[in-house]
């Protein structure tokens, strides 16, 4: 049996152990274990991989961001800036029609400043902004539509732990990538916002308006978000700026946050040691993903299945955009199902040297290696978010149907259509013009 054999069986082993709700993390390694041991004919050679391998990928710098990230989200929650936030943007947009669901978008868009994980912002700004939306008698599917799409934000706008992943798999600069994701970022969140008015329109009792609140209140909902702007401009002005690494700024903004917990959110021990475990749990789950993924895409590589598949895409006589909205479409169809981290791990090891091998080119203007990274990232980002709210198995939709359990699972799905359609637009205008993408790195270069 050749070696592309066994991986394509590999694969295939791989697809069956996730259908039977086997963790990614632990099939990955199962089954890179026995095809690596299985290609290479020889036990010994597998464990002594094994040994320089873990050591390798558990000593890798950039990854060393994710915890220090993940750390931040979780001292932003307990410090409460996930309600400050929603209540500076429900001040000012609420008593618009539509404006509290307006204002839950813009509370994800902030809260997913800092803590870079579509769940974690779901979770924490459904929990924060769904009473609200029930107090003015907004529609279940608006309300829990909203806050499900909402938390996709958390992961399209840096930091997001997905890019950093990402970046490590094709050797790209992490801080690169989050100035390519933060204009695509501000669109969805943009967005969002007019499909909410779209809705609104269409239903005027979806989305009733809330009370207005006098200048100076709203004023003061506004000063009580300084600690969000300045963590932020911190974090990723440093990194834009080149004044820090990603590691480094996230460690700054650890610190920064973990200040104004205490300080401000009133977080103790308790809270403390909460954060931690919470990171530690987190961390352990992902770099499980991580050694897995390493084993599993050492496999392929001595498969040969990554290149044979790079060969023959490249030989099939297809267009580069028909493969590249094949591949998109996968990714929404994987995400009915998966995480996003999951996909990446998965996918792009074999993905990635397929594209990378296409021509794309847009009239007279080609992109070059490194603005391909950026913009099939920053695309695949948009599209494994997409996922995530797409029926029948949406995981955002899970946790917001978690929280209100009196809205129907199906009616939650209604509320995302609009959202859905507005992710569509935006993917066919960042195909359509990659500059979008690549603008703000070529600036800042």
């Amino acid at each position: 049996m050749s070696g592309l054999e066994i991986g394509l069986i590999g694969f295939v082993v791989l697809l069956l152990l996730l259908a039977l709700r086997i963790p990614i993390g632990v099939a990955m390694l199962a089954v890179g274990m026995a095809g690596h041991a299985t290609i290479l004919g020889t036990p010994a050679m597998l464990l002594s991989f094994l040994k320089t391998e873990t050591y390798w990928q558990f000593t890798n710098e950039n990854l060393s961001v994710i915890p220090l990230f993940l750390l931040m989200g979780e001292f932003a929650a307990k410090a409460g800036l996930s309600a400050a936030l929603f209540t500076a943007a429900n001040a000012w947009l609420g008593h618009h029609r539509g404006g509290i669901a307006m204002a839950a978008i813009g509370g994800c868009a902030g809260f997913g400043a800092i803590a870079g994980s579509s769940l974690a912002t779901a979770a924490t700004m459904g929990q924060v902004a769904l009473p609200e939306l029930r107090r003015f008698n907004y529609a279940g599917s608006l309300a829990t539509g909203t806050l499900a799409a909402g938390g996709t934000l958390g992961i399209l706008i840096p930091p997001s732990i997905v890019l950093i992943v990402y970046a490590v798999q094709v050797e790209a600069n992490v801080a690169t990538l989050f100035q390519a994701a933060f204009i695509p970022g501000l669109l969805a969140a943009l967005g969002y916002i007019l499909a909410i008015a779209v809705v609104v329109r269409i239903d005027p009792a979806a989305g009733p308006a809330g009370d207005k609140l006098p200048l100076a209140r709203r004023a003061q909902a506004l000063v009580a978000i300084w600690p969000v702007l300045v963590i932020f401009l911190l974090v990723m002005g440093g990194i834009y700026g080149g004044v820090f690494t990603p590691t480094e700024g996230a460690g700054v903004g650890a610190v920064c946050t973990f200040l104004v917990a205490v300080f401000m959110g009133g977080m103790r021990w308790p809270g403390f040691v909460a954060a931690l475990l919470g990171t530690a749990r987190t961390c352990g789950l992902i770099f499980l993903i991580v050694l897995g993924a390493a084993i599993f895409n050492a496999f392929l590589g001595f498969s040969e299945l990554p290149n044979a598949a790079a060969d023959f895409f490249g030989g099939s006589g297809l267009s580069p955009y028909t493969i590249l909205l094949g591949m998109l479409v996968l990714y929404i169809g994987l995400g009915m199902v998966m995480d996003s981290l999951s996909m990446i791990f998965l996918t792009t090891p074999i993905f990635w040297p397929i594209i990378a091998g296409l021509d794309f080119g847009i009239g007279d203007y080609g992109l070059n290696g490194e603005e391909v990274k950026l913009w099939f990232g920053v695309l695949t980002l948009i599209v494994v978010e997409m996922g995530l709210i797409t029926p029948p198995v949406g995981l955002n939709v899970f946790i917001i149907n978690s929280i209100a359990r009196d809205v129907p699972m199906i009616e939650t799905f209604r509320g995302v259509i609009p959202f859905i359609l507005s992710d569509i637009v935006r993917v066919a205008l960042l195909i359509g013009a990659p500059v979008i993408i690549l603008i703000l790195p070529q600036w800042l270069a």
